[in-house]
């Protein structure tokens, strides 16, 4: 304990790092603020708004995780940082497919600020879609008694509400931007990040009142699923950090007639991360899950054949899909991001090899081979972790709750926090203070 408040008076002795722990968190206080402004129109006193009203299910209620409960709070920040992710993602896939996008980042800071212009033109254009369909949906509600909307705003709802929408996301990606230039971690990792933990609490108090009630299993079973949560986090820790060792030998060099090592001659691995391609597959594969959803966003209930069992994520047949678009979104995403060839050159440029094995070509059909091996089993591993929400609402956990066992939510908040305390404890080494670990370093995904 002594060494734990020790290790938080170095935290706040260290003047850049206290500021921008400051300064994240007072953005973060203004994000949580926006998710409880209500969209002009809507009236507060809503049964929606009264205490025990039943969240979004489904995929609209994973939504609603990522956006903390902005989603069913009919907040300005509905939407939240999601359409700017989708947006990322698609000029993230351009720049790899098409060639004219690939030499235009290839230009530097000029050519990566044009990409980044390009995407939030196209964030917008995602938030007019996603705040069409989402206007219908709160309609559709309002005509079931959920929502009260005013008459007065009945003419222009639809207009006002887009805009308002359009306004609240780009507000926070500015938010996000702010927090990645002056802050500590990645800001939209941080705004997701926020908006699924501030929606943990209320998680755990449905579920443990779901398991106390009568036929509920009881205090014994609440304990179990908790038990097994913690297990399923130390997995996916394992996950995130796991890596195979590859081990480098480097030439000795001759200077001035004499052999000598280079400074770089001590022996040293290259390490390959059993999942190099991080959260990204399991957010392609629903992003293109929630396609067939969002046709019928207005009528989800109603919903039949692909599109009700694409909103519903306990459904086996969404299940088995998801698993498959997840592995096969691991290899795609990891093969665009590592290049077995390209490292082995840089190896036979430092004169490194590795041992019994010949530089150059055999090299890198080695390495490739290795990283072969090792992504299969990560992602295999990574669909289980996606499907985990859906097993467990399988087995009687309430809905907000069952989104913690594991899918996106699960994975980002594990990332994120490993990378921030990365960060923390870079800069307690950079002014020669502890660690926040006594027996090794924090990793993060990166």
């Amino acid at each position: 304990m002594k060494k734990y408040f020790q290790t938080i008076i170095n935290i706040w002795s260290i003047k850049d790092l206290r500021d921008k722990i400051l300064y994240t968190l007072a953005l973060v206080f203004i994000y949580r603020v926006g998710t409880h402004v209500v969209i002009p129109g809507i009236a507060t006193n809503s049964p929606a708004f009264l205490p025990g009203h039943k969240d979004a299910e489904g995929l609209l209620g994973l939504f609603n995780t990522f956006a903390g409960g902005a989603f069913s709070n009919a907040s300005i920040l509905a939407l939240g940082i999601m359409p700017y992710i989708s947006a990322s993602i698609f000029m993230q896939l351009t720049t790899i497919l098409i060639p004219q996008m690939q030499k235009l980042q290839k230009e530097g800071d000029s050519g990566r600020k044009k990409i980044n212009q390009w995407t939030r033109y196209l964030t917008i254009i995602v938030t007019a879609f996603q705040g069409a369909a989402y206007v219908t949906y709160l309609k559709n509600l309002a005509s079931k008694g959920d929502y009260v909307i005013y008459s007065n705003f009945e003419p222009y709802f639809w207009v006002s509400t887009i805009i308002v929408l359009i306004a609240g996301t780009l507000f926070v990606m500015w938010l996000a931007e702010r927090i990645q230039d002056n802050g500590l971690g990645n800001g939209t990792s941080i705004i997701i990040t926020v908006g699924i933990l501030a929606r943990l609490p209320q998680a755990f108090i449905q579920e443990f009142q779901a398991k106390i009630n009568k036929n509920g299993g009881g205090m014994i079973i609440f304990i179990v699923e908790i038990a097994i949560l913690i297990v399923i986090v130390l997995a996916l820790i394992m996950l995130i950090q796991g890596v195979r060792k590859l081990m480098l030998n480097y030439a000795k060099q001759l200077v001035g007639g004499a052999s000598r090592q280079p400074l770089n001659a001590a022996r040293q691995y290259l390490p390959i991360k059993i999942n190099a391609a991080g959260v990204m597959p399991i957010i392609f594969a629903q992003a293109i899950m929630f396609l067939p959803t969002l046709v019928s966003f207005t009528k989800i209930e109603s919903g039949q054949g692909i599109a009700r069992m694409f909103s519903d994520h306990s459904n086996m047949g969404y299940m088995i899909v998801y698993s498959i678009l997840v592995i096969g979104f691991t290899f795609l995403y990891t093969a665009l991001i590592f290049n077995p060839r390209q490292v082995a050159e840089e190896l036979k440029r430092n004169n490194g090899f590795i041992p019994g094995v010949k530089p150059g070509e055999d090299t890198a059909n080695f390495i490739g081979m290795i990283m072969d091996r090792i992504t299969l089993p990560g992602a295999v591993f990574l669909a289980i972790i996606g499907i985990l929400p859906g097993i467990a609402s399988r087995f009687g956990v309430t809905s907000s709750f069952s989104t913690f066992f594991g899918g996106t939510s699960l994975l980002i908040m594990v990332g994120v926090v490993l990378d921030t305390l990365q960060q923390i404890e870079t800069q307690l080494l950079m002014h020669k203070y502890d660690g926040l670990m006594s027996a090794g370093k924090i990793q993060g995904r990166n």
